[in-house]
């Protein structure tokens, strides 16, 4: 069984490639999220092994969804990687500080994403 990943990202067309990069292409059980406050209730009641988040999302953007997970206790521990356009060193230092395990560059490959999550996670 493959490891369980939740992306939440605001766009349709980063959430159809993504699904099918991480479910076809990485074997990954995928559960998408279309903004920051349904990305919180899924962590909680599907329980991923990681979230895919995007930074800029209207509403709840990534950083204040990451705070929002980081403060339940039954979701505290899970790994979240941030993906974003934005990827000069200073912003991944700063997403690195809030808590995230690793930084994606947004466009990503859609062949290597699997790949990329798992080498930041430390997943064989």
């Amino acid at each position: 069984m493959g490891h369980k990943i939740l992306l939440i990202d605001d766009e349709d067309d980063i959430r159809t490639i993504a699904e099918m990069s991480l479910g076809t292409v990485g074997g990954f059980e995928v559960v998408l999220a279309e903004n920051g406050r349904r990305g919180v209730a899924l962590a909680l009641s599907e329980k991923p092994d990681a979230i895919l988040l995007d930074v800029m999302m209207p509403g709840m953007d990534g950083p204040t969804t990451l705070a929002n997970i980081r403060s339940k206790s039954e979701a505290r521990g899970i790994p979240i990687i941030f993906m974003t356009a934005k990827i000069q060193a200073k912003e991944r230092e700063a997403y690195l500080a809030l808590g995230a395990a690793g930084v994606i560059p947004k466009p990503f490959d859609p062949m290597t994403l699997a790949t990329d999550i798992k080498a930041i996670l430390g997943w064989t």
